[in-house]
């Protein structure tokens, strides 16, 4: 199938390359210049594993990037749309998916061929619809149904494992128009084979994929506050606490071998800093927003937010609980990114955590494997000092944060071991044992619990 697809973002690029690779030719189209000459030259603008090697053997062969839209949308039978939707605080902006919507439908006005037009990116109930819809019927002077349909499809992709989610999918929801758009979605997704396939109505396919992250966030929310409860228990330790609630069977079932098995959703039931990224906290405060429009108050999700917000600042207690006043101090800060495996550093719970380090008069370092390039650019450079290496990070430090669960960081005990005065270690993400660090503070643990050794 011949595709193009309207941006060359996260969920744009990696959707593209994916389905080259699948064996459908595909086009990615974007306004940049500079970045589609990237593209076509083989290397990706962002950091996901396994893109580049996917870029660099599709490119040139059945994947290209241009920007061009007009040629992008005539010489493809599915145009996809997967362009940003930032929440200003009360509602998705839609100027994007409006402005995407309308040149598609410009240009349809000169193909005579049945075309389907699929949103990809994440959107409100309605929107396909309700605006989508009726804009390319304008621009194009066609109708749905006979002439183009239109159809919803959300991603489920984990940043850092995108390119593994996109290609081995544990679901598909196909939401189309009617039967006709659906079918063609099913043709999109028929080199997917052993996958479950849900088709529904765009309406549902948008509310499955707010409703999928909302969960996820609300589980992370969960921990975090179950977390903060067990710091004010003597005794108490969260991971432990956590531990044995995975072993409830049907969180990680035993199979008839007596084996097992532990789902990696269990991740999501662990205590540590807060969630970040570009999903996660916009998809949750886009709901709840939709929800008020609607009359219906969210007042769960609206508390998934709140303790979200507050969980960075737990850090800084812990650190603060050693030292009066941080002027001067020297902090290390190890992991800028959200999560691990990707460099976007979008809602970060690092950023307040570096900025209020900064506004106490501290000398911040920071180290991050991959996200240095983006640190720089939030903060500006001068603001803060980056590391290349762990060991240059660690340097002189008096105390670390550690922010995000990079596994490179589990060399941290043995690094602490051969430092004549190891530096106070305070983990957000209780990655490392806290027995193997002389000085250690960790979220969700008590404070005068922390040598206890494991039981």
């Amino acid at each position: 199938m011949k595709i193009s697809i309207i941006g060359t973002g996260y969920v744009g690029l990696v959707s593209g390359v994916c389905l080259a690779e699948k064996g459908h030719d595909v086009v990615c189209v974007d306004i940049d210049q500079a970045k589609v000459d990237r593209i076509n030259g083989g290397h990706s603008p962002i950091h996901e594993k396994g893109l580049d090697d996917l870029l660099a053997k599709c490119c040139g062969v059945n994947f290209r990037a241009t920007t061009d839209l007009r040629g992008a949308v005539l010489g493809s039978e599915l145009s996809m749309i997967a362009v940003g939707t930032p929440f200003d605080g009360d509602e998705i902006d839609l100027q994007y998916i409006r402005a995407a919507a309308r040149q598609i439908g410009e240009a349809l006005k000169d193909k005579p061929s049945y075309h389907v037009v699929l949103v990809k990116s994440t959107v409100v109930p309605g929107t396909t619809n309700d605006v989508v819809l009726p804009l390319v019927e304008q621009a194009s002077g066609k109708s749905a149904g006979p002439d183009f349909g239109v159809g919803m499809n959300p991603e489920f992709l984990r940043e850092g494992e995108a390119v593994q989610d996109f290609l081995f999918p544990d679901r598909i929801v196909l939401g189309g128009s009617d039967d006709r758009a659906l079918d063609v979605l099913e043709d999109l997704y028929q080199p997917f084979s052993g996958v479950d396939r849900l088709r529904t109505d765009p309406r549902t396919a948008e509310m499955i994929k707010y409703t999928a992250n909302s969960l996820l966030a609300t589980m992370i929310s969960f921990s975090n506050e179950i977390g903060n409860l067990c710091a004010s228990i003597p005794n108490v330790d969260v991971t432990e606490v956590m531990r044995g609630v995975h072993l409830d069977k049907r969180l990680s079932p035993i199979l008839a071998d007596g084996t097992r098995i532990k789902p990696s959703f269990t991740t999501y039931i662990e205590a540590g800093c807060g969630f970040g990224g570009s999903c996660f906290p916009k998809d949750v405060k886009a709901l709840i927003a939709h929800g008020r429009k609607l009359g219906q108050e969210m007042s769960l999700l609206d508390s998934v937010v709140k303790v979200n917000l507050a969980q960075p600042a737990n850090m800084l207690e812990l650190l603060g609980s050693h030292y009066s006043q941080l002027k001067d101090v020297r902090v290390t800060v190890l992991g800028v990114a959200f999560k691990p495996g990707t460099d976007d550093i979008r809602e970060s719970p690092a950023l307040p955590v570096i900025q209020s380090l900064l506004d106490a008069g501290a000398h911040v370092t920071a180290y991050d494997p991959v996200a240095k390039e983006e640190a720089e650019r939030h903060f500006g450079k001068g603001a803060l000092a980056f590391a290349d290496t762990l060991e240059g990070a660690l340097q002189d430090a008096d105390a670390v944060l550690l922010m995000t669960r990079w596994p490179e960081f589990e060399a941290l005990p043995g690094i602490f071991a051969k430092a004549a005065d190891p530096p106070l270690l305070v983990d957000g993400r209780r990655m490392i044992p806290r027995h193997l660090v002389p000085r250690y503070e960790g979220i969700g643990l008590c404070g005068n619990d922390k040598l206890r050794q494991p039981d």
